[in-house]
Formats: structure tokens, sequence, C-alpha cells
């Protein structure tokens, strides 16, 4: 028998066998989830919308009290994108993912406050501001709310723009801060696409459809345009840090030019409140919050058997039948 023609058998009986356990299993944990829901009186009209409602394991990390505070990073590029994930973990979206740790902390009635833990050189001017009107909607969502950010290493552009609303900044003395401008950056291959005989063909509905295409020079109508959508975003952020910073506009003009500055010169332009590292933010806790004694946790997402046959049914080419089954499948396992 050609070996070819013989392991796609073994693959394919391999796949049944595993359909066949996830079934079986599938069938046993809904019968015990029947039974569990009878017993206890539990209603499907008491489930939770997932996104609106997240749910995370608590990992307890420091200190104990009644009143809780939730560790949220704030780190690496900030864009909206879906991770590849694995076999062992599910793919997500880190902005989503800050956003879901965030409004969960905001449905806990026992949290009194969030750290921001930063590490960001920033990212897209949406992902930040997403950010930030999260972290403003979780401080208003309690009269007692408070936030606190404590940058590691990084708070630049859209990475310093979505911690404003914290009520103190703490930054390490090594950090870096500010970049506080917006961007907008393209090549251009014409000269050598020419040199090279490479020729564009474009085909549009409209003068200003194909901006920054890279095969023609940009005309100073368009470029007046492009800096008309800069200039705009660049005054959101500047009047953003002006009213969450009180930092007055002329003094922030000399400031917020794009470059960014070491812990001590934002701590004297008013970017942030502190310099000071881990336990001075624990130090700066009861003040802040009002509380004498906090139990700070962070969030982490246990890996499923529905995530991870999700992420399998990612991952392989399955048979047709079997895709068009399998999410019907990873329905009956859903808790």
């Amino acid at each position: 028998m050609d070996k070819t023609h013989s392991g796609s058998h073994v693959g394919f009986w391999a796949v049944i066998l595993l359909l066949l356990i996830a079934l079986v299993g599938s069938l046993a944990m809904n019968a015990g989830l029947l039974l569990g829901r009878a017993l206890t009186g539990w209603s499907p009209e008491e489930e939770e919308a997932e996104d609106e409602f997240p749910a995370f394991d608590e990992v307890w990390s420091w200190g104990e009290g009644e009143a809780k505070v939730v560790r949220i990073p704030i780190q690496g590029e900030l864009f909206h994108y879906v991770s590849e994930g694995s076999l062992f973990s599910p793919s997500f979206d880190p902005i989503e993912s800050i956003l879901r740790q965030i409004r969960a902390a905001q449905n806990d009635e026992d949290v009194v406050a969030l750290i921001l833990e930063v590490s960001s050189p920033g990212g897209d001017m949406t992902s930040a501001d997403e950010i930030y009107q999260a972290v403003q909607k979780f401080k208003a969502s309690g009269e007692d709310r408070r936030v606190i950010a404590h940058v590691q290493d990084l708070a630049a552009s859209g990475g310093y723009y979505a911690i404003l609303p914290a009520d103190r900044i703490v930054a390490e003395p090594t950090a870096m801060l500010g970049s506080i401008g917006v961007i907008m950056q393209t090549l251009n291959w014409k000269t050598l696409g020419e040199k090279l005989g490479i020729a564009d063909t474009t085909i549009k509905s409209g003068e200003h459809k194909d901006l920054l295409n890279p095969f023609r020079e940009v005309s100073e109508e368009q470029r007046a345009i492009l800096q008309k959508i800069v200039d705009s975003a660049y005054s959101r952020f500047f009047d953003l840090v002006v009213t969450n910073r009180g930092v007055e506009p002329a003094k922030l003009r000399e400031l917020a030019d794009g470059r960014v500055f070491d812990a001590s010169v934002a701590l004297e332009g008013g970017l942030i409140d502190d310099i000071g590292y881990w336990t001075d933010v624990l130090d700066q806790l009861p003040e802040v919050t009002g509380e004498d004694s906090v139990k700070i946790v962070r969030y982490s997402h246990s890996l499923t058997f529905s995530d991870w046959l999700g992420s399998v049914h990612a991952r392989f080419r399955w048979p047709r039948w079997i895709q068009s089954d399998a999410p019907r499948l990873m329905y009956l396992w859903r808790p």
C-alpha cells in the first residue's frame, strides 16, 4: 500500500477518534451541567454576556484586605491585531485583552483602584484612545475609584496618552516619557520604480483615492489633506494632556514637539506626579485609595477545552465536514 495513502487514512481515523472522545466528553459534561443546574435552581436567564461581563481567574499578588486593587499591564505596541496563538494558548487581541480586564475590574464592586503597569512605545491613536476611555469609565463608575499608573521603562506617544486619566503617574528613575505628537509616514518608490522599469497602474474612483501611492509624488494638495488630519489628532492629544494633567498650554507647547523626556524632566514639566519604584506605588496606595490595607490581584485566563479545540480547529486543515461541524462541537463544550 502506498505510504502516503496509508498515512492519510491514519490521520483521518485519528481525527475521527478525537472527535468521538470530544463528543462523549461533551455529552457527559453537559449532563453534569444539567444535573447541577437542576440541583441549584440555576436558570439560563442568570447567564451574563461574555464580553460585557468578562470572567478571569484572580491571582493574589500582594497585601491583604477587604478592598481590592487590580494590576493591569499596558505593554508593548498598542495595536489591534489577533495573535496566532498556539496549540496551548488561544489567539487574542492585546488591546481587547486590556479593555476586558478594565471592564472586569469595573464590574467587581470590591475593586477600589487599578494599577496600570506601563511599558509601551505607543501605537495607533485609536487603540490608545480606547484604553483612555475605558480608564475614564472605570473612574466614573464609582465615586471613590482611583487609578495609579506605574511607568516601568517607557510611556511614549500612545503609551502616555492611554494613562492620562490616572489620578497619579509614578515613573521609575530610568523611564522615558512623552513623545506627545502624531506621525504619518510612508516610503516613496517612484524614482526607484522608474530605474527598474516598474510602472504603476491605478484605477480609482476619485482624485484622492490613492493618497500616499508610493509610485508617484505626493501633491501639495494631498499633503495639505494629510497634514490637516495629523494636526487634528495632535490637537486632541494636546488638549487631553492639558485637561488631565493641568499643564499650562504655553508651557506644554515647549514640551509637546514629539520628543521624549527622562523622568526628572517629565516631573518638572508636570507630565508625571512622582519618581519611584513598585514599593513607592504601594506606599502611596493608602493615600490614593483611602484604604489602610488592600488586596492586590492580577487577572489570568485559564485555557479551557473549548479554547484548545478552537485553536486546533484554526491551525489545521480538517476535512470539510469536520470544518462545518467543529463550531457546533465547541459550542457543546461551552460552560
